[in-house]
């Protein structure tokens, strides 16, 4: 076989994958502007309209849904970076047990998430129940659950960026006068950011897309949009949902595109200034 079919063959392969993958996505953003009686395009795809966008900001329940998810994803984001890259930092100049710390530490990573949401919702009974704290499923329970089931995710993140670092850096702030709190904060948390981006984002997109730990341990008075969409299933689901995946789609694809053209400007520059 020549290397151009080979060639063909593979180009080929790699677009029916992204098609797969990005195929639904498009579907979703065409009917964005669709007219609201064609749910789910049965009907064709209509008359161009920007109406669902204007009926996604009258929606009540869906805008309060979507203020939830992105506190809950912004807060527990935060606390997982924060977390997980002191964990990481910790992990890499730990001398002994490194191995089990660190396989400890991702055990939620592969661990099924039923297993998580269930261990979450029991946790929030004993609490309560048993050890009489005031413990109630909510706002405040989802950003702790969250949190936990992300700042793996951070370690694994951060923890690469901290083996491409000269292993004597630490050190070497030491031997400059600096404590060690300010040789972590000057000389080695600086070098992290850009794993600390990373893990952020990958935290934050995490727990807007968990369903199944939010929707166990939720309580009644609160909703994300996975739950909102799930609970509204057997009805009309509201055809605005389209405008606010859309939205997401797009506010996350920017968001990318900027983090890259930033980071390799940056690179550049480095590499200049060498």
């Amino acid at each position: 076989m020549s290397k151009k079919i080979v060639l063909v063959f593979k180009w080929l392969f790699l677009a029916i994958v992204l098609a797969c993958i990005y195929l639904p996505i498009m579907l979703i953003i065409v009917y964005s502007f669709s007219s609201e009686r064609n749910i789910g395009g049965q009907n064709g795809f209509g008359s161009f309209t920007f109406s669902l966008y204007s009926r996604l900001f009258s929606n009540s329940s869906l805008m309060e849904a979507t203020r939830n998810t992105l506190i809950i994803g912004v807060v527990s984001a935060l606390l997982a970076t924060f977390i997980g890259t002191f964990t990481a930092v910790g992990l890499y100049y730990m001398r002994k047990g490194k191995k089990t710390v660190n396989f400890l530490s991702q055990i939620t990573v592969v661990n099924a998430e039923i297993v998580t949401a269930v261990g979450f919702f029991l946790l929030s009974i004993f609490l309560r129940d048993i050890v009489k704290l005031p413990v109630e499923k909510g706002m405040a329970w989802l950003i702790i659950a969250h949190t936990v089931i992300t700042t793996p995710y951070v370690i694994l993140t951060v923890g690469p960026r901290l083996n491409q670092l000269n292993p004597n850096l630490y050190e070497a702030g030491l031997d400059l006068g600096a404590g060690p709190m300010h040789s972590l904060f000057t000389v080695i948390m600086p070098q992290l950011i850009g794993g600390m981006v990373s893990g952020f984002a990958l935290a934050f997109t995490l727990s807007l897309d968990d369903f199944v730990v939010t929707n166990l341990n939720k309580g009644t008075n609160v909703n994300t949009i996975s739950t909102f969409v799930y609970a509204n299933l057997r009805r009309n689901l509201d055809p605005a949902i389209r405008a606010l995946s859309t939205i997401l789609f797009v506010v996350v694809l920017v968001v990318l595109i900027v983090f890259n053209i930033i980071k390799r400007n940056k690179e550049k520059s480095a590499s200049g200034s060498k």
